[in-house]
């Protein structure tokens, strides 16, 4: 594509940003499946090792599959906006979440996030970062007053970490105020975009610092790989400590992965209106059901966060949860009786998956833990799919 030409809609940018010419004139992104890259010469070598030549030297540094799908993200995630970011490719979300607590954060600092993050967020919080004296604060990041309390108490808060829609209750939390309150207290904002994508949430509209998203999810869609990214907005810190820090903590991508990923983002926008709609209906129909207690989908006015939802999301999303009256016996009986929806963990495929979060993603989380966040034996998890909406509900309708 002519570098010169405006794309002005966000699946052409799907399509198109972040490609860079290929010497060779493939119509698609080469799979760069080497783990080292030659110097013509001696002197061209140093100069790559110094920086002073842009080039690469190993795959762990970097390599031009990787890139462009780091850069195709950065696109997206920016796309509307008169902002440029960075990113970086990961071997998975916890690599790159890995990367952006590792590179902010040191002894004696404090991170502050709410109740119901990923079970893999969470037990980084609890379970590596106390050993290494950073300590985490948790507080429900809807009231803002609250919030303001909590950092005027503690001036030691490096980073602000966020998660929304949140996993598995879908708790929105607002981004912009929380932002405002962040840089009144010169804090580091960062929010995992993974649930929403781009196409759904622009977190960099409100001037956060960073985005994650686990890549394997929604931005791949297909489930043919696992992958994550960080992107900043400060490109010299990004180019510099981030840079090192992902490097040295050895989270990097490969040439396969990166590719499977580009192939799934160029499809991201018609999937995820097929996705949302899907879902709007399913939490409709399990919202009238009466054997079950609850229903977590922001889309719904009965849900806590609706508004802010609405406020900042292009649509609520795909992702629900919901509450059988049975408890856990009940969620067992349910998800054995499926017929096609899938059990498995993860999300953002293409087909409709369900999970028992008690029992799987927040397994290791305290019982008494997770049910303060709204995590009961009773909750399922739902990834709608893109399937036929009536084979969606007749499959949850013969379960239930």
């Amino acid at each position: 594509m002519d570098k010169n030409f405006s794309l002005q809609g966000f699946g052409s940018a799907s399509v198109h940003a972040g490609h860079h010419p290929e010497p060779l004139h493939a119509h698609q992104t080469p799979i760069y499946a080497s783990s080292t890259f030659i110097f013509d010469t001696a002197e061209q070598g140093m100069k790559r090792f110094s920086g002073e030549e842009p080039g690469y030297i190993y795959s762990r540094w970097g390599n031009p599959t990787m890139t462009e799908a780091a850069d195709r993200i950065a696109a997206l995630e920016t796309f509307g906006l008169d902002l440029e970011v960075m990113g970086i490719l990961h071997a998975s979300g916890m690599a790159a979440i890995s990367t952006l607590l590792f590179s902010n954060l040191k002894a004696g600092d404090k991170v502050l996030s709410h109740f119901s993050l990923y079970g893999g967020s969470n037990e980084i919080l609890f379970k590596i970062l106390p050993e290494l004296n950073i300590e985490p604060i948790i507080v429900d990041l809807r009231k803002l007053d609250e919030v303001e309390d909590v950092l005027k108490k503690n001036r030691d808060i490096k980073l602000m970490y966020l998660e929304t829609p949140a996993n598995p209750t879908i708790q929105c939390v607002d981004i912009e105020e929380l932002s405002k309150l962040g840089k009144k207290y010169n804090l580091i904002v960062a929010c995992d975009n993974t649930f929403a994508t781009p196409y759904l949430q622009q977190p960099f509209k409100y001037d956060v610092d960073f985005v994650v998203h686990s890549t394997t999810k929604f931005l791949n869609g297909h489930g043919t790989a696992i992958g994550g990214v960080l992107i900043g907005r400060d490109i010299e810190f990004m180019k510099t400590k981030a840079t090192k820090v992902h490097r040295l903590l050895g989270g990097n991508s490969n040439g396969f992965d990166a590719f499977l990923l580009i192939q799934g983002i160029k499809t991201l926008e018609i999937r995820m209106d097929r996705h949302c709609s899907n879902a709007m209906e399913v939490a409709k129909y399990l919202e009238s059901h009466n054997s079950i207690e609850k229903v977590n989908y922001s889309g719904l006015t009965s849900h806590p966060d609706h508004k802010v939802a609405l406020k900042q999301m292009r649509h609520p999303g795909a992702m629900l949860s919901f509450e059988l009256k049975s408890g856990i016996q009940g969620g067992i009986d349910f998800m054995n009786k499926l017929k096609m929806c899938v059990r498995t963990v993860s999300l953002g495929t293409v087909d409709t998956l369900l999970s028992h979060p008690a029992s799987m993603t927040h397994y290791s989380v305290p019982k008494e833990q997770r049910e303060r966040y709204g995590i009961t034996d009773g909750l399922i998890r739902m990834n709608v799919g893109i399937e036929n909406l009536q084979d969606i509900l007749a499959d949850l309708a013969q379960a239930l």
